[in-house]
């Protein structure tokens, strides 16, 4: 599968892992907000999601774009704005 090139396809590419991440770990995601703890809580999760993206897009294209990290404000942190939080 050649590597992914273009912005928009990996902007889709970081949401979809994120949602994923989202789908499958909802409990734990509003907890850790809760106790101020997602990004220690969720290392392991988002570290893998993070290798899955690096190794499907083009290198120059990773090292110069935040997209998987913007992704994980907007798929998986923004929609719990809802969730009771010192950090908010």
């Amino acid at each position: 599968m050649p590597l992914i090139e273009a912005p928009e396809q990996a902007i889709r590419l970081a949401r979809a892992i994120c949602s994923d991440v989202s789908l499958y770990n909802e409990e734990k995601i509003v907890r850790s907000i809760e106790q101020d703890s997602f990004f220690d809580a969720l290392r392991e999760e988002l570290e893998e999601g993070r290798e899955l993206y690096r190794s499907r897009v083009a290198p120059d294209l990773y090292q110069r774009t935040n997209y998987y990290d913007r992704a994980i404000v907007d798929v998986i942190l923004r929609p719990k704005g809802h969730v009771k939080s010192r950090i908010w």
